[in-house]
């Protein structure tokens, strides 16, 4: 396991789409998601590690010791380590992996989450927020390059990183329209929202049982 330096302070980067979470209603989404990364967090086996990819204009969570924070750079992952994919981390070591917003482009989302799944520990948890595309908060991102995908294409990607999309939960975040109007919830109104955060756990493997003894009949002859 990569061990980690203190977390410096990240400078927004310029001329990206991430950008618009810097913005009033960017940080309007983003501040909602607070409580759930805690929720997260609070759930995250208490020995095992855990890492954080966000947004720069995202607020970490704290580390406390035992969580990577990495945030999205133009070209890089940079933070106590800077680093592409591969991710610098030991497989099935994490107890959590949360992405916030850092795959609302046009980028390929499959390599990705296909390290998410190489690093989560069997019963870790992953957690992934994106842009809701049918929400009228949409048009607030309208032209900055943002790419808001529905459910079923993260659901499909999961299933690509190995994930089983039975175990999938979906919430909805964040304000319909009027910024600092953020709550969460799963109802039907609900799903106009600016936000969805999906969580799915990584299969436990099963224990392989002992090979059944077979006898063979001794034919004897007399």
């Amino acid at each position: 396991m990569l061990a980690t330096a203190p977390q410096r302070q990240i400078q927004p980067s310029s001329g990206t789409p991430f950008d618009w979470f810097a913005s009033e209603a960017g940080q309007g989404l983003l501040a909602t998601e607070a409580g759930a990364v805690a929720r997260i967090l609070r759930r995250s086996p208490p020995g095992l590690p855990w890492t954080w990819l966000g947004v720069t204009a995202a607020e970490p969570p704290p580390a406390a010791g035992r969580g990577l924070l990495l945030q999205r750079g133009q070209r890089h992952w940079v933070g106590a380590v800077h680093c592409g994919l591969p991710l610098p981390l030991a497989s099935e070591t994490l107890g959590a992996v949360l992405l916030q917003h850092v795959l609302d482009d046009a980028s390929d989302p499959d390599a990705l989450l296909g390290e998410c799944a190489r690093v989560l520990a069997p019963g870790g948890t992953l957690w992934l927020a994106a842009l809701n595309p049918w929400t009228p908060y949409r048009f607030r991102w309208a032209g900055t390059g943002l790419r808001a995908r529905d459910p079923g294409h993260w659901q499909a990607a999961l299933r690509r990183a190995g994930f089983s999309g039975n175990s999938v939960s979906l919430q909805w975040l964040g304000p319909h329209w009027r910024v600092g109007h953020g709550e969460t919830g799963i109802g039907a109104t609900d799903r106009l929202r600016a936000g969805l955060a999906l969580t799915v756990g990584k299969r436990v493997r099963a224990p392989i049982p002992p090979a059944r003894l077979r006898l063979r009949s001794a034919i004897m002859g007399g």
